[in-house]
């Protein structure tokens, strides 16, 4: 593998197996600095294994990565030095308060004691955690212990930031407040390799993706990109009343010729057309049988789409095992 310095990460056929259970089979990665690279998949795809080794915490099987240039395996804390981990889980001290915990990591990086504090301070404004520095970090939201979490990541600001599903959980609020700290992390200049099983979070912070399914890398590139490559366009109907729908799908397959989707929503169905031509004669077949459109829209697939297009399966299911294993 050739030594490309210009990259924040480069890996080649990286495997990793748990027993008789391949995690990470393969993964190739070329990740550039200042910019936000998804790992996006279902658990158990082997993104959290993925990132474990990419920060030291497991030995590659097989294959290659580097970090900056320096070597995962042969140069550990060369790469230590570089990097900081955010995990799924917080990983705070529960009975300090949130000022206390930042203290306490800065006092443990070397920071004295009087910079631990400024820097400590510095954090909790930056988080918008000021009101709750004093609390004790077990009365935290699930939203405030994950930016105190993140906030504990960059006392000493890495030049490349693991973040392994930071939103899990979280309601809608807490996670744009942790958009918005991805977003300002790489404005400053560090690079982010953020695993997330949400497509729209991927969709919205990363400037390149990589599709992981059953440990391996099956597509990447840029949102658009990926959603370019199904080549065709997404046609979403919703109808009035939902005793139509079964009616409904039946004309739109003749009509149209693909596979007609059922849509979560009772009244809603959609559609992959290769040609955009076949909609409107299509609906007005439909409403020449009496069933009435509320709304409907043809445009670019979405990234759940393009998803289930590759994989057979939607991003959220979660039957693999890398969890039970890793």
């Amino acid at each position: 593998m050739s030594s490309n310095t210009a990259l924040a990460i480069e890996t080649t056929g990286l495997l990793k197996k748990f027993g008789d259970t391949t995690a990470v089979d393969g993964v190739d990665l070329a990740v550039r600095p200042g910019v936000v690279h998804g790992l996006l998949g279902p658990n158990g795809a082997g993104k959290t294994t993925t990132i474990r080794m990419l920060a030291t915490l497991l030995r590659p099987d097989a294959g290659a990565a580097r970090v900056f240039g320096h070597d995962v395996a042969t140069e550990p804390d060369a790469v230590r030095s570089r990097v900081s981990l955010t995990g799924q889980f917080a990983s705070v001290d529960e009975n300090i308060s949130g000022y206390e915990n930042l203290v306490l990591v800065a006092r443990l990086l070397g920071h004295s004691r009087a910079a631990a504090k400024a820097r400590a301070t510095e954090l909790i404004e930056a988080f918008d955690l000021t009101e709750a520095a004093g609390k004790q970090a077990a009365k935290y939201s699930g939203g405030m212990r994950r930016r105190l979490d993140i906030a504990a990541s960059i006392v000493v600001t890495p030049d490349l930031l693991f973040l392994d599903e930071p939103t899990a959980g979280l309601d809608p609020r807490s996670r744009n407040q942790v958009w918005h700290i991805v977003r300002e992390l790489v404005r400053a200049g560090t690079t982010i390799l953020l695993t997330t099983q949400y497509l729209d979070e991927a969709d919205q912070l990363a400037d390149r993706i990589a599709v992981l399914d059953h440990g391996r890398t099956i597509a990447e590139g840029t949102s658009a990109e990926l959603k370019s490559s199904l080549g065709s366009g997404a046609l979403r109907v919703r109808l009035k009343n939902e005793g139509d729908r079964a009616e409904a799908k039946r004309l739109l397959d003749i009509a149209l010729g693909v596979p007609i989707i059922l849509d979560n929503e009772p009244t809603a169905l959609s559609a992959q057309v290769p040609d955009p031509d076949r909609v409107a004669p299509a609906l007005a077949i439909l409403s020449s049988s009496g069933i009435s459109v509320s709304d409907f829209s043809l445009g670019q697939p979405s990234l759940d789409e393009v998803f289930l297009a590759l994989t057979g399966h939607p991003a959220e299911d979660d039957s693999d095992k890398e969890e039970a294993v890793r």
